[in-house]
């Protein structure tokens, strides 16, 4: 079976017309909200769809037969068509110049004896056609250059330079989920579905030459030729990060994993050892594996693991110590000419160390000035920062409460909301121009996501960590990947 061609991911990902088959009326089925969804999202490029009364169905008047559209001016058909019809259908959108199917449709390889004839003979049938044939029995695909969101499921995500790929419709759900609560975004999502004719692997390699995609990210359950995607996986690591949570890790998992897309989890440990050797980052848990996609897509790599917490929350600096000590990564000893700079803007009781814990001797410019200061040093490759938007969560509690606006509190909330905003566009600016990542991370991005520290995370277009841990955890991901690309280039 060939890989599809540039062409053909380009007519799956931006194309020129998009059909949607088998549309309906009723807003419960799939042939609704696929239509309303592809819609909705402002989709710039032409919008055809088909039934068997040719009712319209919002706004698109539909045709009964595929013969009546026009030639030439669709790339891409959305199938919400029953298994039975399928192979007809298709017949009549290749003879129409269209070169991507996406298939909702169920009853193939999930589903018996029957089931795995029926798919044999689709990607049969997609290799006589020309056609890139993805699913069957996917939720969609979503292209955020092309305004696209050709899915039976919401959400459409902010635009961004991840690109997902899984055997789990659920989880392209997730991590489109995490995209709009986080605000970094996506390139482009695809349910493989069944995967047919076309696997995770393959969409991962479009990517890896994708100019919109930065990282890979990626859901697995069953690897059906282990070989293949092995090499498949080291050629795209080569090129761009790529990202891999999988599913079928234990017996019972790997029992769930066959009947959930019809295919069998291979050994866990083997998989475990390929990936490292491959430089793939392998995430623990699926939360882990977007906030690990969200750093390489939003950071630049390190060039080593010498890493300072800036802190303005003493505990929270001792917690991630420990982290990093657990890590991969190295807890820097400060250089006498830093700590000599630091003193310079901090009071004697700072902590002269690392983490540098500020003390609460900051004044306006302090934690802008003292970040730039570490990040600068040519000993320092990291910094994990602390303790954001704890004034802004203050002038909460006074913009909430019965004092307000007067006593001044209008005037000191709208400046602890404002140094906030200073302080996490700082980090952004800081780390953009030394080229060094800094990591922002505060339970205030998830406690209160309007405040206005994790709310200006957001707008820089980086990730607010949850907790300094999980920064620690995306930090060692970004080093150990780095570590790689410098021993192939040795």
């Amino acid at each position: 079976m060939s890989r599809p061609t540039t062409e053909q991911f380009n007519a799956l990902f931006s194309p020129r017309g998009v059909l949607v088959a088998g549309a309906s009326t009723h807003p419960g089925k799939f042939g609704f909200v696929s239509l309303h969804n592809v819609l909705a999202s402002g989709y710039e490029g032409k919008v055809f769809a088909t039934n068997r009364d040719g009712s319209e169905v919002l706004g698109i008047t539909c045709e009964k037969d595929i013969d009546d559209l026009p030639a030439g001016e669709i790339d891409l058909v959305f199938v919400c068509t029953p298994a039975s019809a399928n192979n007809a259908l298709l017949r009549q959108c290749a003879a129409k110049g269209i070169k991507a199917a996406f298939i909702t449709s169920a009853g193939y390889g999930e589903a018996g004896d029957e089931g795995i004839k029926a798919q044999a003979e689709l990607v049969a049938l997609g290799e006589e056609l020309d056609m890139l044939l993805a699913g069957p029995n996917g939720q969609g695909v979503v292209s955020t250059p092309a305004k696209l969101c050709a899915q039976i499921v919401a959400p459409y995500p902010p635009s961004g330079a991840i690109g997902v790929a899984s055997q789990s419709g659920n989880f392209v759900s997730s991590f489109l989920n995490w995209s709009v609560q986080t605000g970094v975004g996506i390139s482009r999502a695809v349910s493989a579905g069944n995967a047919a004719a076309v696997g995770v692997a393959d969409y991962l390699d479009f990517y890896a030459q994708d100019p919109e995609t930065k990282v890979g990210l990626a859901y697995v359950e069953g690897i059906a030729d282990g070989r293949a995607f092995f090499d498949s996986v080291r050629s795209i690591a080569e090129r761009k990060p790529l990202v891999i949570v999988k599913g079928g890790a234990t017996a019972g998992g790997a029992r769930a994993a066959a009947s959930h897309t019809g295919s069998l989890a291979s050994d866990d440990r083997v998989f475990d050892g390929a990936m490292r050797q491959a430089g793939v980052v392998r995430a623990a848990t699926v939360e882990e594996a977007f906030e690990a996609a969200a750093t390489f897509a939003t950071q630049p790599l390190p060039t080593g693991n010498r890493t300072v917490v800036m802190t303005t929350a003493g505990g929270w600096g001792v917690v991630t110590a420990d982290a990093i000590h657990e890590s991969n990564l190295e807890l820097l000893q400060l250089p006498e000419d830093l700590l000599a700079q630091i003193d310079t803007k901090l009071p004697p009781r700072w902590s002269r160390n690392n983490p540098v814990d500020l003390a609460g001797g900051e004044t306006r410019d302090t934690i802008p000035e003292v970040m730039e200061m570490i990040a600068s040093h040519d000993s320092v490759d990291s910094i994990v920062y602390l303790g954001l938007g704890i004034q802004s969560n203050q002038a909460k509690m006074m913009q909430d409460g019965s004092f307000y606006p007067e006593h001044g509190l209008e005037r000191i909330v709208a400046y602890h909301q404002r140094q906030d905003e200073r302080f996490a566009t700082a980090a952004a600016e800081i780390s953009a121009a030394t080229g060094k990542p800094i990591l922002t991370a505060t339970e205030l991005g998830t406690a209160d996501p309007d405040n206005a520290g994790p709310a200006a995370v957001r707008a820089s277009g980086r990730l607010c960590y949850a907790s300094a841990n999980r920064a620690v955890t995306a930090l060692g991901h970004l080093w150990r990947y780095a570590e790689f690309q410098q021993r192939r280039n040795v």
